[in-house]
Parts: C-alpha cells; sequence; structure tokens
C-alpha cells in the first residue's frame, strides 16, 4: 500500500494533505497534528468529498504517530509561520526543536521514508531533519525552489502579459534573501527572459521574487501562503510517487556541484523513490554561479546557529 503522511494540519499542512489525495496517487494520506480532533475532522471532510471529485486515496486523521508507520513520504509542516515584520530567520529556535521531536517520530515509525521539509526557516530545517534522522542525505530534502520558482513564473508571466503556461521560471540558491532566480534559464514561450523583457524590469522581478513570501504575510497580517506552497510540496511528492526522475528546484544536499559541497541548497535535481536521484548540474552564467557560492556560505553560516539552541 502506497502511503503518504503530512505532518501539520494547519492551512499549509490540510492543503497539501487535500492535493495529494485529490491526485488519486497513493492509496493513503495521513495527516497529523498536536490538535485532537483538528485532523480528525478535516480527514471526514476530504473524505466525504470523493464520491464528488472522483478520486479513491483515503485521508485519515490523528493525533498518534503510530497511524502514520510505513509512509513511503512524510512532509513536515509543522511548525510556527511567519507574522509581519518576521524573517524567516526569526522562527529558528521554536521551529527547530518542532522538527527535532517530528523527525524523532518519522524515524521510529517510518525509518524508509524520504522526509521533505517545508518548516521555515527551510534551508536550516532540512538540514537539522538529516542531522536528527541520519537518513542518506537523498531521502531528506526541503521545498523552495519549486515555490520560489512559481513566484519568479507568475511575475514573469504579469509583466509580459503572456499565458503562465508559456513561461519557464527557475530559483536556486536559499529560501531567503539569497535566493538566486536565474533568468540565463527562464524562458517566455521560445524567447529567452532577457529577450521578452527589459534588465530593468527583470532585476525588478527578482527582488519582487526574493520577498515573495513576505509580500503574502503583509496582506494576510495573521498568517503566510499555503496554496502555492502546498501545490509545490505536493507536486514534489508526486514525483517521488511516481519514481518520475523530474527534475525540480529544490533544497538537496551538495557534494561538490558547482562546487560547492556539505551544504542543503537550492538546485535542480532529479527526483524519484530515493528521494533525489542526483543533484543536475546545468549551465549557469558567471555571476549565477556566483550568487550560488554566496548562497551556500549564507546558508552554512546559519546552520551553525542551530548548534546553539538547547534541546
Amino acid at each position: 500500500m502506497s502511503k503518504v503522511t503530512v505532518i501539520g494540519a494547519g492551512k499549509y499542512g490540510s492543503t497539501t494533505t487535500q492535493r495529494i489525495a485529490e491526485w488519486d496517487i497513493v492509496d493513503e494520506v495521513v495527516i497529523t497534528d498536536i490538535v485532537e480532533g483538528l485532523p480528525q475532522g478535516l480527514a471526514l471532510d476530504m473524505n466525504q468529498s470523493r464520491p464528488l471529485l472522483g478520486y479513491r486515496t483515503k485521508v485519515v486523521g490523528t493525533n498518534d504517530y503510530s497511524d502514520t508507520a510505513n509512509s513511503d513520504v512524510v512532509v513536515i509542516t509543522a511548525g510556527l509561520p511567519r507574522r509581519p515584520g518576521m524573517s524567516r530567520m526569526d522562527l529558528i529556535e521554536v521551529n527547530a526543536k518542532i522538527v527535532k521531536e517530528v523527525t524523532e517520530e518519522i524515524v521510529r515509525y517510518s525509518p524508509e521514508a524520504v522526509i521533505i521539509v517545508v518548516t521555515n526557516p527551510l534551508d536550516q530545517m532540512t538540514t537539522l531533519a538529516a542531522d536528527v534522522s541520519g537518513f542518506p542525505k537523498n531521502r531528506v530534502l526541503g521545498q523552495a525552489g519549486m515555490l520560489d520558482s512559481a513566484r519568479f513564473a507568475h511575475f514573469i508571466a504579469e509583466a509580459a502579459d503572456v499565458d503562465i503556461l508559456d513561461v519557464t521560471a527557475v530559483t536556486l540558491g536559499s529560501h531567503g534573501d539569497t535566493m538566486v532566480p536565474v533568468p540565463s534559464l527562464c524562458k517566455v514561450g521560445e524567447k529567452h527572459l532577457a529577450d521578452a523583457l527589459d534588465a530593468e524590469t527583470i532585476d525588478q522581478l527578482v527582488e519582487r521574487t526574493r520577498n515573495g513570501g513576505a509580500e503574502i504575510v503583509a496582506y494576510l497580517k495573521t498568517g503566510s501562503a499555503y496554496y502555492a506552497p502546498s501545490a509545490a510540496a505536493a507536486s514534489m511528492v508526486r514525483a517521488i510517487i511516481e519514481d518520475s526522475a523530474e527534475a525540480m528546484p529544490v533544497c538537496a544536499w551538495m557534494e561538490g556541484q558547482y562546487g560547492i559541497e556539505g551544504v542543503y541548497l537550492g538546485v535542480l535535481a532529479k527526483l524519484g523513490r530515493n528521494g533525489v536521484n542526483e543533484v543536475a548540474e546545468v549551465d549557469l552564467t558567471e555571476s549565477e554561479i556566483a550568487a550560488l557560492g554566496q548562497a551556500a556560505v549564507a546558508v552554512a553560516e546559519k546552520v551553525a546557529d542551530l548548534e546553539a539552541i538547547e534541546f
């Protein structure tokens, strides 16, 4: 039986669960949370939508990690969201403790699972989950580039006034200030981005992409984005479950690619049953490679902050 668990029944977790279930790619999706009744109620509601939407995947809501046993993929969404004025790094201590506890339960009940981390600060929490789990690094990855690339694509489509499905966009680097949107890999139809938009506009879109999450937080005031983030996480789950080997921008462990090693960083990677099949090195401009290196240094410095946390 194929099985996915989503940890955290907030808006991000519940929407991710809904998307995976409605795609009908697994037999069962488990959603778990510490709040009694919340995952059970959400699961019951989703299950009652099955005859209307025509899918068979069963959703199980629980407060007991034993119900998550033998999951193929586990998505960690648990943690506090950002509020206006907060950076992703403001969340590090409280969310680190949550991710540590959650990861220990994953190891206990699903020792062969692939872990996808979405809790912020993303790069640091992915590193923590890998360290705590002791899993091979390819089986622990983070969701960042998928979301940031989608945001970049949206902004490009608006600026160029084209069909969103005619836009290809890629962002690498960290999920934060050192995000690296990659204009050289972006296309509008058959045109390279530089042939579709002027340099000033591209720079503005790059900056807006870097601040994409904060822009939404400022509007919502009491929460953060979840529609696009959940679509990104669910897409990664689908690639793993279907063993598609599809190249996606994700937070993956670096082993010398682009001259970078020993750090989790946003890069293009081919996903399959074992998580990251391989990091796909692609042709980048000198400035993009330099920015990727700077992002790696910044992430490594922030990861060091984990050592100061008393668990």
